[in-house]
């Protein structure tokens, strides 16, 4: 497909718009834990809504963004980065890293909130 075609400038901006969702998350769980270490819980907080929000949108399409959706109206391709600019061994086990890593600051973000209380 030529790269100035209608339909891959349309690919294009679904993959730039899906990457900068996707950095918005991520730096919303890398920040939970910074904000439990600074004892800012209701920075936490929000910060965890935010990642709740997009599980929630992440659950009610079947575990897949619909941005995902979106861009495979615009390819054939199906790799697993086909719709995100990210390596695709990094878009392949992207939901078990952040997974991990925001139920791990969330448990410690909630211990130290609970020895605070104390």
């Amino acid at each position: 497909m030529n790269p100035r075609t209608p339909l891959n400038r349309k690919l294009v901006a679904i993959k730039l718009f899906h990457t900068l969702v996707w950095a918005f998350v991520v730096a919303c769980i890398l920040a939970i834990p910074i904000a439990g270490a600074l004892r800012d819980f209701l920075l936490g907080a929000v910060l965890s809504g935010i990642v709740l929000i997009e599980c929630m949108v992440l659950a009610a399409n079947k575990g897949r963004c619909p941005l995902t959706d979106l861009a495979s109206l615009y390819t054939d391709e199906r790799a697993d980065n086909f719709d995100i600019y990210l390596p695709r061994w990094f878009a392949r086990y992207n939901k078990l890293v952040f997974g991990t890593l925001f139920i791990g600051g969330e448990l410690f973000v909630l211990y130290l909130w609970a020895i605070g209380r104390k």
